[in-house]
């Protein structure tokens, strides 16, 4: 189980995280990244650099979003039971201040669990290489 400090509650946190997070798909899962601008530089505190600015401080919070469409929900909350288990124990390797939103997919109550752990990692990944999204008035 997560932490109280480790969950996204509100309906506001899932939309800010999708909105400005980085979308990846792979498998049955889809997941919502948002993270920290520096995530390719480790963060390693020194004496001659100011602290850092932001949600440095802050604990990897994350949430889960399982439709009707997974199946009934005997399905959903083994799906959610599953995903909660997976992402608590990659918390460690996300930034800190990170916000992630898992979505599963029609499918996922009938894949076995160690692919659906491949199928998360993946989108993980692919996640944190994806470039930022970019507002529309940015590009303009």
């Amino acid at each position: 189980m997560l932490s109280a400090a480790q969950r996204l509650r509100r309906r506001e946190e899932f939309a800010a995280t999708i909105r400005a997070g980085r979308r990846a798909g792979r498998g049955v899962v889809v997941v919502h990244l948002d993270a920290p601008d520096d995530l390719g530089t480790p963060q390693v505190p020194d004496d001659t650099s100011p602290a850092p600015a932001g949600r440095a401080d802050l604990p990897v919070r994350a949430g889960f979003v399982v439709p009707k469409t997974v199946g009934k929900a005997v399905a959903r909350n083994k799906v959610r039971r599953r995903l909660r288990h997976l992402i608590r124990e990659r918390l460690d390797r996300l930034p800190p201040g990170a916000t992630v939103v898992v979505r599963a997919l029609p499918g996922a109550a009938d894949r076995a669990f160690p692919e659906l752990a491949e199928d998360l990692d993946a989108a993980l990944i692919a996640a944190r290489r994806r470039q930022p999204r970019r507002s529309r008035r940015e590009g303009r």
